[in-house]
């Protein structure tokens, strides 16, 4: 590859200038020229300009040889490792893997991909992990991100280690008028846990990753073992409850992300099919949308807290729901009422299966 200062050499040549007279041309002192004409001195973008003026070429060219020639001399590291690591890094946020402890740290490139195989279940990292789950999170597209998915793994696999009664869908409706009963009081949410396990459902919180913007996930760890996941990041009873449903109603209609839709391949705030279902039959699960509808009329928009109380007691849940449930379709401001919206993570993590906020499982497994 020939450096850029032999095509100086060719510019001097056809012109029948000296180095001194380049130097002088370039107001540049003459060591430097020599330098460059010897390829011992890189060209410069103010060389590069230079050159482009007293040659009549533009800079551009001069600066393109000066990139040939150096990664002509470069000496190529081992390109297989830096693919592989790139690829294993596209899979996953490696660091906060290893630092949850969801993987252990590696040193080697080979140590990684075993990791990685292991935690996502593939016979080799050139495979995609795939999973098949429905969840309710901030954006939606037709893959999941890396975080996301990652996450969605660490659920499964703490779920694989709990036990669970026979799940039946006849028994849905009951297993729904139950969890309603809790959902009227904050202290009993601890609860929730072992009621979806007597109806086959095991639940699992995992905090989430960073960037992960899921509130909860529906799967199946066979045809009879369901799964919800919940990461409570917003911790406020409302949306506890109303993500619970929502997963709940997803496992009702056995959905997954299987299913067909199009994002155009973009981040939208365009909910699909399913998802859209899965807030409307939550709602109702938690408020009977003829209530909800009948309370608008009566009092919107004047919603004192005495009367949202008043109705919450009425039909037996929680004020905080109410509060979500105006929130959610316009009828008050999210700043609205935020006394009533109580706190749930301290009260459900101690009883639930759980890998996050000082909750931790002995090992990667989730065993």
């Amino acid at each position: 590859m020939q450096s850029p200062g032999e095509f100086i050499r060719i510019e001097l040549e056809k012109r029948g200038w000296t180095q001194t007279d380049l130097a002088t041309i370039l107001d540049r002192p003459l060591p430097t020229i020599n330098r460059i004409l010897k390829g011992k001195h890189a060209v410069l973008p103010d060389m590069a300009i230079a050159l482009g003026q007293a040659f009549a070429t533009g800079p551009e060219i001069w600066m393109h040889r000066e990139s040939e020639y150096r990664l002509s001399l470069a000496t190529p590291p081992d390109d297989t490792n830096v693919i592989r690591r790139a690829k294993a890094h596209s899979l996953a946020p490696i660091k906060e893997l290893e630092k949850r402890g969801w993987i252990k740290r590696s040193t080697t490139i080979d140590d990684l991909e075993h990791e990685l195989k292991h935690f996502y279940c593939l016979e080799s990292i050139d495979s995609l992990p795939v999973i098949g789950v429905a969840t309710r999170r901030s954006g939606y597209q037709e893959k999941l991100t890396p975080s996301q998915n990652a996450w969605c793994f660490r659920v499964r696999h703490l779920a694989s280690n709990l036990q669970a009664g026979k799940f039946e869908e006849s028994k849905m409706d009951e297993c729904v008028q139950k969890l309603r009963k809790i959902a009227a009081y904050p202290q009993e949410t601890h609860k929730v846990s072992r009621l979806l396990s007597e109806f086959g459902i095991r639940l699992v919180i995992v905090e989430p990753l960073s960037g992960c913007k899921v509130d909860g996930v529906a799967m199946w760890l066979d045809d009879r073992s369901p799964i919800i996941g919940m990461s409570i990041r917003y911790d406020r009873f409302d949306n506890f409850w109303f993500t619970l449903c929502h997963e709940l109603s997803h496992i009702i209609h056995r959905d997954d992300a299987s299913l067909d839709w199009d994002s155009g391949g973009v981040v939208t705030d365009v909910k699909p099919p399913i998802e859209v279902r899965a807030d409307s039959e939550a709602a109702a699960m938690l408020v009977p949308k003829e209530e909800l509808d009948s309370f608008i009329r009566r009092v919107g928009p004047l919603y004192s807290s005495d009367r949202i109380v008043q109705f919450a007691h009425r039909i037996k849940i929680h004020p905080a729901i109410i509060v979500g449930q105006l929130q959610n379709c316009g009828e008050i401001g999210y700043s609205s009422h935020r006394e009533m919206l109580s706190k749930v993570r301290q009260i459900v993590t101690p009883a639930t299966l759980c890998d996050g906020w000082g909750h931790s499982v002995n090992d990667r497994n989730g065993k």
